[in-house]
């Protein structure tokens, strides 16, 4: 079956001319052009976050400083772009977290590859990464937006509220 093409009505002599387009764009300049601004000045305003924005993951300590993660890796393997990289390490017998079975060796999270999608924070049993309301990361390079275990720390300071980790031998008494 043949389709019958559609036939248009010819442009008339004032139309080929362009000038009521022309008009048309011009009226849509100056009704935006007399519009109050919606643009903010970025480092000067900034914008207000929703509550539940999801920005940069960090790492967070407990109210008595301690760290909160335990190296359990679930973050890691959770992460869908693999931004993050945990090496597990050994904790010393004199050290305040001695009751916890590992702490990260390293913990770094590749800025470069996180999508920001918070898996790592619901994930995680010690609440010991938040997301931030960080949306401005900037670097100069590749390898400044691989955030170590110390720059996480400076980025997500300490959170308050009781930490989750298994108690010390005195603190259950």
């Amino acid at each position: 079956m043949a389709v019958k093409p559609l036939e248009r009505k010819p442009l008339s002599c004032w139309e080929r001319t362009y000038i009521p387009q022309i008009i048309g764009g011009l009226r849509v300049t100056l009704r935006n052009l007399l519009r109050p601004k919606v643009t903010l000045e970025y480092p000067e305003q900034r914008a207000i976050l929703p509550l539940r924005y999801r920005g940069a993951p960090t790492l967070v300590r407990d109210a008595t400083g301690r760290e909160k993660c335990v190296s359990c890796q679930l973050c890691e393997f959770v992460c869908p772009p693999k931004a993050i990289r945990i090496t597990p390490g050994a904790v010393l017998e004199s050290a305040p977290d001695a009751h916890v079975e590992k702490a990260p060796a390293s913990f770094e999270i590749n800025m470069l590859r996180c999508i920001f999608c918070g898996l790592c924070q619901e994930v995680c049993p010690e609440a010991a990464i938040h997301l931030q309301k960080h949306f401005s990361i900037t670097g100069l390079s590749p390898t400044a937006f691989i955030h170590d275990k110390q720059k996480l720390y400076a980025m997500g300071g300490t959170l308050p509220g009781a930490s989750k980790q298994w108690p010390r031998a005195h603190d259950a008494s």
